[in-house]
Order: structure tokens, then C-alpha cells, then sequence
């Protein structure tokens, strides 16, 4: 399969836009929202301010898509900071997803200066509530191959083609994912994924019986492209495959076809469709390596999807306390807390997601 980088889009003509609905026809009623989501996947022109680095940085992976970060700009230097008004506390109540999500902005955003002469010493400050701190000064332009890729990277909640992926570009992923404190196991094993989604079945179970986890989830859910076009954040029904409807009925039809069995059975499909799974476990559960996990699974991502391979986020495993320990033990690493289930393999794209602008997350 050909490259998907932004380069092949720019000189086929073909805009973020439209890799949206790539063989999955296009949705009604979506309004301006493909038109937006386009805007803000635009590449950076040379000599970008801090700014524009920062809108690089926010079209990071984020849990739930709540863009949980808040940027603070000075001379030479960017700090990442959480912003904790958009955390969720039911399905992340120690902030774990939220600091993973900071690591990827900053990855982003350490990458795309790379890429257009900007050299990055990161470093992360101690405590319980830690800031990264991005130095930039000038440097050669470095690193185009997964700068190109920022933009249209997304999880692709989908089913894959089932293919598996060649040992050479299984080599680059696991290359790309290499970070010091984070240790990455891949499973490509049939055998192994159906263990996987054992695991994915019993912790989605245990969250569908959970009312406060689905008020939560419900609350981040944008059924209309009017809603995801006013909020910029949270997960669009359309990016799922799922069909655009006004939020009155959008939130019925949640009601009524939102059902542990429906939402098992997808996960079925999806998984056993997929080519691998890559388990992402930090050498400590705090906030400093779940930072590095991000950065470790941003560059992963970015490198799949240079090489036109999908991921999708499957950590219920690990958000559910009880079974997280097993899951461990499962792994071969009964003392550590496992941080990210990723799904990988290759399918269409889907339609983008959106993001807030830049001015709503500086500091």
C-alpha cells in the first residue's frame, strides 16, 4: 500500500477533507465541518512562531478528544501544562490519560519544529501535577517524514482490512516507539489478541454497567456537526462511521442502540480485523513516565501513519481498577500498571476530528 503522508496528498491533490470519507461515502448534513477540519490540518509555512507550533501540538492523540492541555508561551519556550476543568474523572480518575495526552502534544510539537528548524530540550518538572518545558532554539530542519503525518493522523475506530503488516514496517514502529522508562510488546498472534479481547470484553462490560462512566462518556459525545462545529472537542458520531443526526435524536438513538451487547460485538469485529496490538507500559505509574508514555505512543502513531497504518485506542483493559492487575500478570509484568491497548492495521480514514483554536488553550 502506497504511503499516506501529507506529500502524496499535496501532489494528488486529494485534501484532508476528503481522506475523510474515503470508502465510506459521505455523510449528510455535515455542513462546514469537513471544510474546518481541513483548515486546521493545513502544514505550517516555513519559520513558524510559537503559535503556530502550538496548533501543530494540539492536533495530538487525547483521551475522549478533550484537549486536556493549556499552552504558556515566553521567549524561546513553550510549557505544556494540564488543564484539569477537562479531565474526566470516572474513566480517569488519577489523570493518567491526561498526562499520556500531554506527552503527545509535546511529541507533536517537539516533531514539528524538528521538521522546520526549531531544536527542542525537553524537560518535565517533578511533582504531582508536572509541566513540560519545550526550549527551542534554531537548528537544520530535520524529521519531514513524521511531521507530514501530524495532520492526518487519527484513531480510526473502524474495522481493518485483517492484513498483516511486514516485518520491515513492524521494525519501524517498534523503532519509533523506543523511549527511555516505556517498554512496548506487540501481539500478532491470533491466539493472543483473542486473550486481548477477553480482557477488552470484560472491561467494557464492567463500564457499561457503570451509569456514571456513560453519563460521562455521553456528555463528550457530538452527534451533529453543528454541536462538534460549536465546541471543537469531544467525539463526533461521524468520525466513527456513524451517521450525523440532530443532538436531540442523536441522544435518543444513544438511549436506545448504546447496549453492552452492541458495543461488544464491535469490539469483536474490530480486533480480531486488526493486525496487532501494542501494549504500552511506563517503568512507574506517575505522572513524569505516563508523559513519556504519550511521547513514545504520539511517534508510534505518527510512523503508522506514514506507512498508512490505523490505530485506535482499546485501554479498557486498564481503566477498569479490578481487572488492570490481571491484565498485568497477563502481560508478564504482575508489578507494573499497563497504560495504553492500541489496535493497529490498515483501512480507509475517516473524518477528522476537530480542535479548539489556538487562543482557547494558551495560558
Amino acid at each position: 500500500m502506497a504511503l499516506i503522508s501529507r506529500r502524496t496528498v499535496i501532489a494528488t491533490g486529494v485534501s484532508v477533507a476528503a481522506l475523510g470519507t474515503v470508502g465510506y461515502g459521505l455523510w449528510p448534513r455535515m455542513g462546514g465541518y469537513l471544510d474546518e477540519a481541513d483548515r486546521q490540518r493545513q502544514l505550517l509555512a516555513d519559520n513558524p512562531g510559537l503559535e503556530d507550533l502550538v496548533r501543530m501540538a494540539t492536533l495530538a492523540a487525547n483521551s475522549h478528544n478533550t484537549q486536556p492541555w493549556l499552552f504558556r508561551l515566553a521567549e524561546g519556550q513553550v510549557s505544556i501544562l494540564p488543564d484539569i476543568s477537562r479531565r474526566t474523572a470516572v474513566v480517569d480518575p488519577d489523570d493518567h490519560h491526561l498526562y499520556i495526552s500531554l506527552g503527545c502534544a509535546a511529541e507533536s510539537l517537539v516533531i514539528a519544529g524538528a521538521a522546520l528548524g526549531r531544536s527542542s530540550a525537553v524537560a518535565v518538572s517533578a511533582g504531582d501535577a508536572p509541566q513540560i518545558d519545550i526550549s527551542l532554539t534554531t537548528a537544520d530542519p530535520d524529521g519531514q517524514e513524521l511531521y507530514q503525518a501530524i495532520p492526518l493522523r487519527q484513531s480510526t475506530r473502524s474495522v481493518y482490512d485483517g492484513q498483516p503488516i511486514s516485518t520491515a514496517d513492524m521494525a519501524l514502529l517498534e523503532t519509533a516507539a523506543r523511549e527511555a522508562g516505556v517498554s512496548v510488546q506487540f501481539f500478532t498472534e491470533a491466539a493472543d489478541r483473542d486473550v486481548i479481547l477477553d480482557y477488552v470484553i470484560a472491561g467494557n462490560s464492567a463500564q457499561m454497567d457503570d451509569p456514571a462512566w456513560v453519563a460521562e462518556l455521553r456528555d463528550w459525545l457530538r452527534f451533529s456537526s453543528t454541536r462538534a462545529l460549536a465546541t471543537g472537542d469531544g467525539l463526533f458520531g461521524a468520525c466513527s462511521g456513524n451517521p450525523v443526526l440532530p443532538e436531540w435524536m442523536g441522544g435518543q438513538m444513544f438511549k436506545l442502540f448504546f447496549t453492552k451487547e452492541a458495543e461488544n460485538t464491535k469490539y469483536r469485529d474490530q480486533i480480531r480485523s486488526s493486525a496487532g496490538i501494542a501494549v504500552f507500559v511506563g517503568d512507574r505509574a506517575d505522572p513524569q513516565h505516563w508523559i513519556k508514555v504519550g511521547r513514545s505512543f504520539q511517534r508510534f502513531a505518527l510512523q503508522a501513519t506514514a506507512l498508512g497504518i490505523r490505530t485506535a485506542h482499546l485501554n479498557m483493559p486498564i481503566e477498569v481498577a479490578s481487572l488492570r492487575p490481571d491484565f498485568a500478570r497477563w502481560l508478564g509484568a504482575p508489578d507494573a500498571r499497563p497504560d495504553l491497548v492500541i489496535r493497529f492495521g490498515r483501512a480507509p480514514a475517516m473524518p477528522m476530528s476537530l480542535r479548539r483554536p489556538v487562543s482557547a488553550v494558551l495560558a
